[in-house]
């Protein structure tokens, strides 16, 4: 006997669903601009992805490499997205930049810091 046909969704309304991207317009820009799925490349946002496929992605400076676990029936809240996928290469956290402003205080940078943070840089310039 024949196993029934494995169900398919849209590559970009997985990552849609996945919360990798905020729009599916968006999902599928970086679709058509290069994913590869279990190795191959594909430029359509139609291609099917089903569970157990390997997707690599570039997200931000970052590049992706996910497994697919679940499809997604909606677009539900982080937690239920997280459901979908397995990580196998987490991207590595940021370091911060030198020589942004340091603000204690938290929110947005005062008078008072903005002036620090050009009087840092005008002297780092010369």
């Amino acid at each position: 006997m024949s196993e029934a046909p494995q169900s398919k969704i849209r590559i970009d309304k997985w990552l849609w669903h996945a919360r990798f991207f905020k729009t599916r317009s968006l999902a599928a820009k970086v679709v058509a601009s290069g994913v590869r799925v279990n190795g191959q490349p594909i430029a359509k946002p139609a291609f099917g992805v089903a569970s157990g496929d390997v997707l690599t992605f570039a997200q931000g400076k970052d590049v992706r490499v996910i497994r697919v676990v679940a499809h997604g029936v909606r677009r539900g809240p982080a937690p239920e997205a997280r459901e979908l996928y397995e990580d196998l290469d987490p991207p590595a956290p940021r370091e911060r930049d030198p020589s942004a402003p340091v603000i204690e205080h938290g929110g947005r940078p005062t008078k008072k810091d903005r002036r620090q943070y050009e009087k840092s840089r005008s002297s780092a310039l010369e």
